[in-house]
């Protein structure tokens, strides 16, 4: 199934799978899901998250403490496709974890369990020629980071080799909240338009109903990882209904958005 936002602004969710246990990492999602996320980013841990704040890394050691890995991530996604078959699932990884299944495997493996796309944070698309390959015999939607700091391009190369959509970082940095958006998340999503008709998502410091009503704006789609992430750990043994009750504020500001402005 192709990536496909089915409403403006799509909402776009990240979970770190295993924290604080598999299972709960499941009733997570789907009660996300049935709050209104479009798109899951289902997160790797992994042991040197080195493009992730300190939420997202606490939320890493915890789900590693529990043995989670790649393999178990794989066949979450395929209990979560069999409840939510319109809903798009993304592997949020790091490269390491990929090449350590093997690429060949992983991709049947992903394809088999119903994934539609996958993102590798720390891939370029320079060096991305045989992923490329894998991910389209395996009928996989590969999706890059364009940062602020990407010349056109280089823009025009990830553009070029995403599918489904394009990731716009809203700043540079690692993953994490912040109370204002950086001015330059506008820029990256017009000059991205410039170059793609593909949807562009952006993220990276989405933490609030004010900020995921102004992405709306501009952008497609409106990612939101450390905040939910967080809610994860502050709630302890009401993770899924915390997380639904924070998607669902956020949506019903979004839903306010005038259309002249989008």
């Amino acid at each position: 199934m192709p990536l496909t936002f089915y409403k403006h602004p799509a909402m776009v969710a990240y979970v770190t799978c295993g924290d604080p246990d598999l299972a709960t990492t499941r009733e997570i999602v789907l009660a996300a899901i049935e709050a209104g996320a479009d798109v899951i980013e289902l997160g790797v841990p992994f042991s040197d998250p080195v493009a992730d704040g300190p939420v997202i890394q606490r939320a890493s050691e915890r789900a590693l403490k529990h043995g989670t890995s790649l393999a178990q991530v794989l066949t979450l996604a395929a209990e979560i496709r069999q409840q939510a078959q319109s809903t798009g699932l993304i592997i949020f990884s790091y490269l390491n974890p990929i090449l350590r299944m093997g690429l060949e495997k992983f991709c049947k493996v992903a394809r088999v369990a119903g994934v539609d796309g996958v993102l590798v944070t720390d891939l370029p698309v320079e060096e991305a020629g045989e992923y490329l390959r894998a991910m389209r015999e395996h009928d996989l939607s590969p999706v890059f980071l364009a940062a602020p700091t990407s010349p056109d391009e280089r823009l025009k190369r990830i553009a070029a080799a995403s599918r489904g959509f394009v990731y716009a970082v809203s700043r540079t940095g690692v993953t994490g909240q912040r109370q204002q958006l950086a001015d330059d998340a506008r820029k990256l999503v017009n000059r991205l338009r410039r170059v793609t008709k593909l949807p562009i998502a952006l993220g990276f410091g989405i933490s609030g109903a004010e900020q995921f009503a102004e992405v709306g704006e501009f952008a497609d789609a409106v990612v939101v990882g450390s905040a939910i992430v967080e809610k994860i750990e502050r709630n302890p043994g009401r993770e899924s209904v915390a997380v639904a009750e924070f998607i669902r504020g956020l949506l019903t500001v979004g839903s306010e958005v005038p259309v002249s402005a989008r």
